[in-house]
């Protein structure tokens, strides 16, 4: 299980921007994130362009194939969504982890049990203004 943003466990940022122009601000070989929205697709276009790592939010189980499709690394999903997406990614042979966004460690026991990639706490999203 992948573990992003405890206290104790050395990990990975994703770097959460709302434009092109931020992504200059980001550290090199650093993980993108966005949220899922038909406004971002530009967005998307150009990481997808620059083969940058790309994280996705997403709120729905459409968004969750749309994010796969669009080729995010990461798909981040709430944790009401998160044995239904991983089952879909596990279905469809998805290459993107699925990732629950969590606040409490004590989280973690019951998304592991549910088999889910991994885990996302709030710390781990950087915001990258432009």
């Amino acid at each position: 299980m992948y573990i992003f943003g405890h206290r104790f466990i050395k990990s990975d940022s994703f770097y959460h921007i709302a434009c092109i122009e931020a992504i200059k601000n980001t550290p090199s070989s650093s993980v993108l994130y966005l949220e899922f929205s038909e406004d971002n697709l530009d967005i998307i276009d150009f990481i997808n362009e620059n083969q940058i790592s790309l994280a996705l939010g997403v709120s729905n189980i459409t968004e969750i194939i749309y994010a796969s499709s669009l080729g995010a690394s990461y798909i981040l999903v709430p944790s009401e969504l998160a044995l239904s997406a991983q089952s879909i990614a596990n279905n469809y042979l998805f290459d993107a982890k699925i990732l629950v966004r969590i606040e409490e460690e004590s989280e973690i026991e019951e998304l592991a049990l549910l088999g889910v990639d991994g885990v996302v706490f709030a710390n781990a999203v950087v915001k990258i203004n432009s």
